[in-house]
């Protein structure tokens, strides 16, 4: 259950890579995130963040944002365990009434060519996330007999929820990074290929004109010999 309050700060979980070379995948969902927490910081709440990954641990600390925790060198693959601790830390405050609102910010993974800088809103749950259609209610109306009672199976199962949320947005921000570096690597090899063509061209048109030169130079003074 959450303790009652009147918070005043919103809690950021930033989800980047902890490497590079991946385009501007880093930079639009930062971008982003810079907006929403001005927004906080423009109706008077302070900010407070999560960091999972190297380019987002990095960016908040330039930015002077206080972190609460961080998770990095995740590498190619998202491990639960690893994130559990961080997002433990942010439930805390959100279950003490530090936070209002906690929010999610990763890039979600569309396709290969599309990814999408999200900033979702992870805590109080929406309304919507929860809701059932008619057909849901009429297939799952049954109820239970909860042990050791409904109250607290439910608050086990809302942070089991949570994690399984950050867990997939971890995912689909590493399917991201993997898309995006290689339609970087791509763009970079194509301009280097670009690139080594300009250069032969000016080489060879150099090298012409040092021949042609020395041709001239010999033909003149085979002229001046025989004159």
């Amino acid at each position: 259950m959450r303790a009652t309050g009147s918070a005043k700060a919103v809690g950021f979980i930033v989800v980047t890579t902890d490497k590079g070379l991946c385009g501007g995948l880093n930079t639009n969902v930062l971008r982003a995130v810079t907006g929403k927490m001005r927004e906080a910081q423009t109706a008077g709440k302070q900010v407070v963040a999560v960091a999972i990954g190297n380019k987002g641990l990095g960016f908040l600390n330039r930015i002077g944002a206080k972190v609460l925790s961080q998770a990095v060198q995740l590498g190619d693959a998202p491990q639960l365990d690893k994130l559990i601790g961080p997002v433990k830390t942010m439930l805390d405050a959100f279950v003490a009434g530090e936070l209002d609102e906690v929010h999610i910010c990763y890039t979600k993974f569309i396709n290969t060519m599309k990814q999408e800088p999200l900033v979702e809103q992870l805590l109080p749950l929406s309304s919507s996330v929860l809701d059932q259609t008619e057909e849901e209610k009429k297939a799952y109306g049954w109820d239970y007999l909860y042990e050791p009672d409904a109250a607290t199976v439910i608050d086990e199962l809302l942070k089991r929820y949570i994690e399984a949320l950050v867990f997939q947005s971890v995912a689909e921000n590493m399917a991201s990074e993997q898309s995006a570096r290689m339609v970087a690597m791509k763009a970079a090899t194509d301009n280097a290929g670009t690139l080594i063509g300009e250069l032969k061209l000016v080489y060879n048109k150099t090298r012409q004109a040092a021949i042609t030169k020395e041709l001239s130079e010999i033909v003149g003074g085979a002229a001046a010999i025989s004159g």
